[in-house]
């Protein structure tokens, strides 16, 4: 299967949310998350937006293969931050279907600005709880806790 096309906004977009948020300017649920790189060991950034179920933290890659996603992966932890607000944090890879189903199901609720993408991916039709739940196998979920 081929990856989607990723949106020709999302880097630019990216790149202003991260500026902001090195600012200290708060943008909504977005914070963004800082791990060493995988080969380099610098840091690399990209906003995320956690998702809370049943009083943990969530954060998913809907590309699995990203290299953010990757970079957490291989490091286990880093830094998330709100504003000027960091804190320093663990991530474990998610492999209970039952929780990612759980996490995605609470995406469209409580990250509504991050369905679009979503949707231009091709992975959901819609902010339907259900669809995205169905994706469950196809996405990472990672739990974000204090470090």
């Amino acid at each position: 299967m081929t990856a989607p096309a990723l949106p020709r906004w999302l880097f630019p977009m990216n790149k202003v949310l991260v500026a902001l948020g090195r600012l200290g300017v708060v943008t909504g649920p977005v914070r963004v998350l800082t791990v060493p790189g995988r080969v380099s060991g610098q840091p690399r950034t990209t906003p995320v937006t956690p998702i809370v179920v049943d009083g943990r933290r969530y954060v998913i890659a809907a590309l699995p293969d990203a290299d953010w996603a990757r970079n957490a992966r291989a490091a286990g932890r880093g830094e998330l931050a709100r504003g000027r607000r960091r804190e320093p944090v663990a991530i474990r890879d998610v492999d209970d279907p039952e929780v990612r189903e759980a996490v995605l199901r609470a995406f469209p609720g409580q990250a509504p600005g991050g369905v679009p993408f979503f949707v231009r991916l091709g992975l959901v039709e819609r902010a339907d709880p259900e669809q995205f739940a169905a994706l469950a196998a196809r996405v990472a979920v990672f739990e974000i806790s204090p470090a």
